[in-house]
């Protein structure tokens, strides 16, 4: 067991089936050793697991568990284009984070703090990233988080 096995077991995470597009795109690029996977909602089982806008509907715990769904689809969209291998994975080099928000909430931050700790949990020092967080007037799907994510792999 590797790893990146070892401590996917240890947060009881198993990566889903990495999701088709739900429109006119790829779920993933591979050029050269850089990795760019297209955003990815909170899924779970197949279904939204959190929706709304946060400073109405969500508050930033509900909020935050939503952008560890999103990395872990990150990280099931990487494990497809590596052929299963997430040892591949050299360095998360940047995720982008979108928040469905209303225009007074100002805790964008925190809220994608849900992704970086897990892509941190599950990959160690190769999941520390450069990242941003924005607030967004609404998300595709009704969705409350999106995370992209740029990695470097071997090849």
């Amino acid at each position: 067991m590797t790893t990146i096995e070892s401590r996917l077991k240890e947060l009881n995470i198993t990566l889903p089936q990495a999701a088709s597009p739900a429109a006119n795109y790829v779920p993933y690029t591979i050029s050269g050793n850089m990795l760019y996977i297209s955003g990815q909602l909170p899924m779970e089982n197949g279904k939204m697991a959190v929706s709304g806008l946060l400073g109405r509907d969500v508050d930033v715990a509900t909020a935050r568990r939503a952008a560890e769904l999103c990395a872990i689809n990150l990280l099931a969209q990487a494990n497809a284009a590596l052929g299963g291998d997430l040892s591949r994975v050299r360095r998360v080099l940047k995720i982008q984070g979108f928040v469905a928000s209303t225009p007074d909430f100002v805790e964008q931050h925190l809220v994608i703090n849900g992704a970086s700790d897990l892509l941190v949990a599950v990959l160690g020092d190769a999941g520390r990233h450069a990242r941003a967080a924005v607030g967004m007037a609404s998300l595709p799907l009704n969705a409350a988080v999106e995370v992209d994510a740029i990695m470097e792999i071997a090849v």
